[in-house]
Order: structure tokens, then sequence, then C-alpha cells
């Protein structure tokens, strides 16, 4: 790292051309690392303390964390989303981990802290919000967007468990993984458009195969 404090990277992620990209949460800075020559450049969000840790591409290669947008093709660009009053007083109780992003343009977050599934439009700054259905303590944690459905996990359940939420019919479905889960920080969509969930604690993958 160019930056000795820039330690503890989370969430590393590619993007169209190659470019991989990774949060630095207790340095609170993002990386870009050129495969090819090397290179690592590290950038600053506006908001100090923020702590950056997930990190989702939309369909235009913007990269968003939390409420912030980086523009593709100029690397030193940060912008801070608007947000109304409510919605800040309402966000810095939040935790987000991961984010997750639908074809609208739509960034969805588990909210760790809370309890919640959120809603963020990244044009209005609009948040909206639904309790994960184990509650204020369910810890929701990865998640991940298949066909526009949101799916994840709540990591302070036992056992953890898959929840899935329509956005349509804003409906939640709940099922316990069989092995316990652990702790699902990270979750991911196969080729085939099944879930599948890291389980932290317990050495293992859980596969989600969804009707087609």
């Amino acid at each position: 790292m160019p930056d000795p404090e820039a330690k503890d990277p989370h969430t590393l992620i590619f993007d169209k051309s190659g470019i991989l990209w990774f949060t630095v949460q207790n340095a609170n800075r993002i990386g870009r690392l050129d495969p090819k020559s090397g290179e690592i450049k590290l950038l600053t969000p506006p908001t100090p303390k923020s702590r950056p840790y997930g990190m989702a591409f939309d369909s235009e290669g913007h990269a968003l964390r939390r409420a912030v947008r980086r523009q593709p093709a100029s690397p030193a660009s940060i912008r801070r989303r608007s947000r109304s009053r409510n919605t800040c007083c309402r966000m810095r109780r939040s935790r987000p981990r991961r984010v997750a992003i639908t074809s609208d343009g739509m960034v969805w977050y588990a909210d760790y802290s809370r309890g919640y599934l959120g809603r963020l439009d990244p044009t209005t700054g609009k948040v909206s919000e639904w309790q994960s259905p184990s509650g204020p303590k369910s810890a929701p944690y990865g998640i991940s967007a298949i066909k526009d459905v949101i799916w994840y996990s709540e990591s302070e359940t036992t056992p953890n468990t898959v929840v899935r939420f329509d956005p349509k019919t804003e409906k939640f479905q709940t099922w316990t993984i069989p092995g316990g889960g652990n702790i699902v920080r990270n979750t991911d969509v196969t080729r085939d458009g099944d879930f599948v969930l890291a389980n932290s604690l317990t050495n293992e993958v859980t596969l989600v195969r969804i009707a087609k």
C-alpha cells in the first residue's frame, strides 16, 4: 500500500476495464489497483470516519458504497449523494455492511446495526426501509440482487437465515441455513442465477437453488 495506514481492506471487486477496486475500512479510504502496472491509488471519501466496507457497481459502471458514488471516467472523483435531513439522521444510526444494486439503479443495503433492509434512490436521495423478519437484532449482512429480487442473510439469528424480499410485493420469505451459517459476511450469484453464501465461521458454503 502507498499509505502504511491503509490496512484491513474489504470487498475486492473488478470493474469492466479489469481494474480492481476495494475499500479500506479503518483508514477511511477507497483503493484502486491496476493489475497491469501494479499501481495502487487511494481515494478519500467526503465523509470523515465513514469506514467504507461493502461496494458494488451499477449498470453504468459507477461504484457505490453506502451513499457515495464514484464516476468511472475520473478515478479521483468521489461524490456524496444528497439526502434529506430526516434521512441523514436515520443513516447516522445505521451501519450498512454490504450493498446490492438492481437494474433500476436502486441501491439496496443490509443495515447490520438496526436490523433493516434498506433502499436508496441515488437520483433523489430517498431512503426506504423494511424491518428484517427476525427483528432489530437480526444483523443483516451479505446481500445480493437476483433478477431484481433481494436475497440476504441474517447473521445473528440461530441458526442464520436466508431471506428473500420481493420489491414488487414488499413481501419477505425466510429459510434457516441447514449448517447454521454462523455469520454470512459475503454472498454472490452463480452463473446459473443461484444464491451462494460464505459461512465464515463454519468453513462451509451454502448454495440456494432458485427455481427457474
